[in-house]
C-alpha cells in the first residue's frame, strides 16, 4: 500500500530541499571567494544575460554575450595593457612573439594621439602600395584609430596572410587617401646592426671611427640570439664603442631583454618583478669582463622591456642614455588561454629597475636629451650618440 504524503511531510521535504540547495550554493560561493556583494553581483549579470536571451528583438549568440561580457571586464580595468584577445587577435599575438606574422610590413610609431609609419620594411606589401615612413594612419578598415587602444591598432592591421586591410594615410601635401594593402607572411628580424665606418648598399657613412650601431626594434623569441650573433659580430671587427638603438621598440618578451641584458649589464640586478602580493622575481646578470663603451638611444616610443634594458644599463652606469624621454610601460602582462582558441591579456606585475625605480607611467629620463628635427631632415640623435661614443674610446 503506497500511503499519500501529509501536508506537513511534503513542506518539510520542500524545506529540506531548499536548505540543501542553499548550504550546497554556500560551500561553492565559499570556494570561489564570492561575498554576499559579490554573490549578489554575479546575480546581476545572469539576470541581464538571461533577459537579453530571452526578450532581446533578434538572435542571440551565446559565445559572442561571452565575449563581449569578458572583453567589457578588462576594458572597466582601464589598463591600457590589459585586453581580452578573440581568436583572431590571441593567434596574431602567438605569431607576433614567435617571429612571424602575416601583416604589411611597417614599424609604427603612437604619440600625441596620432599614428605614424617610422619605416616601411623593403620588399613587403606596405612597401609595393606606396607607404612611406611619417605617413599618418587615420583608421585601420574604416575604424578611426582614436576609436583604438595603442595594443588594438597592430592586431588589427595584423592577420592572415592573403586578406586584406585598408588603411586611411595622410601625407603632407596631398589629399587624404585609402591604400587596400593584401597581407604577406613577415618574416620579423627584430635586431639589425653595422659598423658606421663601413659602407653598405642603402646607408649612409656616418664617421670614420670604428663605432658598431645595433637597432633591436622589438623583443621576440629569437632576439637574444640574433643580438648574440650581431654583437660577436662588431666585436671580430675591432669594435670600440657601441650604439645601441631602441627608438620606437615597443618592449615584447622579457626573457629576450634579460638574454641581451646579460651580454651588457654589469654583474648584478637586471630588474626585479613584483606580483600584487609582493612576492618578487630577480633577474640577475653574471657579467664579470667590461664591455665596450656604450651609448643606448630612447625615445616616447621605447616602452616596456626596452625600458627595462635602458633603465639597467643606466642605474648600474654602463651606458649613456641619449634622446627623449621613454613610454612609461613599467608593467608586466601574462597572457591567459580561454579555452576557446581566445585569450586574456592581464596586468599582473611591476617591473623596477636596478635602483628600486618603478617607471610606470614617469618612463626613463635620458642622461643626454635630444630632440629629433620635426621635419627629420637629420638624425640629431644619433650624432650626439656618436659624438658621446667617440668621447668614450678617446678618453
Amino acid at each position: 500500500m503506497i500511503e499519500k504524503p501529509t501536508k506537513k511531510t511534503i513542506i518539510t521535504v520542500i524545506l529540506t530541499s531548499i536548505a540543501t540547495i542553499f548550504v550546497s550554493f554556500s560551500i561553492v560561493a565559499l570556494i570561489l571567494g564570492l561575498t554576499p556583494e559579490r554573490t549578489i553581483n554575479l546575480l546581476r549579470f545572469i539576470a541581464a544575460k538571461r533577459f537579453i536571451e530571452t526578450r532581446y528583438v533578434n538572435p542571440v549568440d551565446d559565445e559572442s554575450i561571452i565575449d563581449g561580457a569578458i572583453s567589457g571586464l578588462v576594458k572597466s580595468l582601464n589598463d591600457p595593457h590589459s585586453v581580452y584577445l578573440d581568436k583572431n587577435f590571441f593567434r596574431q599575438l602567438h605569431d607576433q612573439t614567435s617571429g612571424s606574422f602575416g601583416g604589411i610590413g611597417v614599424y609604427m610609431g603612437f604619440q600625441n594621439d596620432m599614428v605614424r609609419i617610422i619605416s616601411v620594411m623593403p620588399g613587403s606589401p606596405g612597401e609595393k602600395v606606396g607607404l612611406k615612413a611619417n605617413d599618418q594612419i587615420l583608421a585601420v578598415d574604416a575604424t578611426p584609430v582614436t576609436e583604438l587602444s595603442s595594443e588594438e591598432i597592430p592586431f588589427r592591421i595584423r592577420g592572415e596572410a592573403g586578406t586584406p586591410v585598408t588603411l586611411s594615410i595622410r601625407r603632407a601635401g596631398e589629399d587624404d587617401r585609402d591604400y587596400q594593402i593584401t597581407r604577406d607572411v613577415i618574416k620579423l628580424k627584430t635586431v639589425a646592426g653595422r659598423m658606421l665606418n663601413e659602407e653598405v648598399e642603402n646607408s649612409k657613412i656616418f664617421t670614420s671611427d670604428p663605432i658598431g650601431y645595433i637597432r633591436i626594434s622589438s623583443f621576440s623569441e629569437n632576439s637574444g640570439d640574433e643580438f648574440d650573433s650581431m654583437y660577436r659580430e662588431l666585436q671580430k671587427k675591432n669594435m670600440k664603442a657601441l650604439i645601441i638603438d631602441l627608438r620606437e621598440n615597443p618592449g615584447g618578451v622579457l626573457t629576450s631583454c634579460v638574454d641581451i641584458s646579460r651580454m651588457l649589464v654589469p654583474k648584478g640586478r637586471i630588474v626585479s618583478v613584483v606580483d600584487k602580493g609582493g612576492k618578487e622575481e630577480i633577474y640577475d646578470s653574471n657579467l664579470d669582463e667590461k664591455t665596450v663603451p656604450l651609448v643606448v638611444l630612447i625615445d616616447g616610443n621605447s616602452a616596456s622591456a626596452s625600458e627595462i634594458l635602458a633603465g639597467a644599463l643606466q642605474d648600474t652606469n654602463a651606458a649613456t642614455l641619449v634622446g627623449t624621454r621613454s613610454y612609461g610601460k613599467g608593467s608586466v602582462q601574462v597572457v591567459m588561454p580561454m579555452f576557446r582558441d581566445d585569450g586574456l591579456k592581464l596586468t599582473i606585475a611591476k617591473y623596477y629597475t636596478p635602483s628600486g625605480r618603478s617607471i610606470d607611467g614617469e618612463g626613463i629620463q635620458p642622461d643626454v636629451e635630444v630632440e629629433l628635427p620635426p621635419d627629420y631632415s637629420s638624425d640629431t640623435q644619433l650624432d650626439k650618440a656618436i659624438e658621446i661614443a667617440r668621447d668614450h674610446f678617446e678618453n
